[in-house]
């Protein structure tokens, strides 16, 4: 909750033509990459950068006629603009206080970088990672690598 007379900072986004706006207050829960193979696909990337927010935090300003749900888990919901197929949302009934937003959907900065690398272990072969950030995967894609195993998969960026 915020402090008496303290102003929470609004940060805005949107899909890419912009029919799907939305809004969240700071600060946020995490920014993490994700390597899972849904999101890979479900983005046509290496990985996703995703924060989350407090749902109560999180607010559809425009578009609601637009944004499609889609159940891509028995526990999860991925959102994306029925217009121009932009990836915006994720949503778990393991964790439904938390909204999962891509970043590279915000107008706005956020309150911190990415953090860590999830589900490193289901990483694309072809991914190259440039980065010392904490490596996670196995089952859960949150359980830490060996130092060993995490290091050796440091490449050095493509030129």
């Amino acid at each position: 909750m915020d402090e008496p007379g303290e102003k929470a900072e609004v940060v805005r986004g949107s899909c890419f033509c912009g029919t799907i706006r939305f809004e969240f207050t700071l600060p946020t829960l995490f920014c993490g990459h994700c390597h899972c193979s849904m999101c890979r696909r479900m983005h046509g990337a290496g990985y996703v950068t995703w924060i989350g927010v407090p749902t109560p935090k999180f607010s559809l300003t425009a578009g609601q006629e637009q944004l499609t749900v889609f159940a891509s888990s028995a526990h999860g919901e991925r959102s994306f603009c029925t217009t121009c197929g932009s990836s915006l949302f994720c949503q778990s009934s393991k964790h439904p206080e938390i909204m999962d937003i891509v970043l590279a959907n915000l107008h706005d900065a956020i309150d911190r970088k990415p953090q860590a690398h999830y589900y490193f272990s289901d990483r694309a072969d072809w991914t190259a990672i440039g980065d010392a950030l904490p490596r996670f995967g196995g089952e859960t894609g949150t359980e830490p690598l060996a130092a060993e195993s995490a290091s050796h998969m440091i490449t050095e960026k493509h030129a």
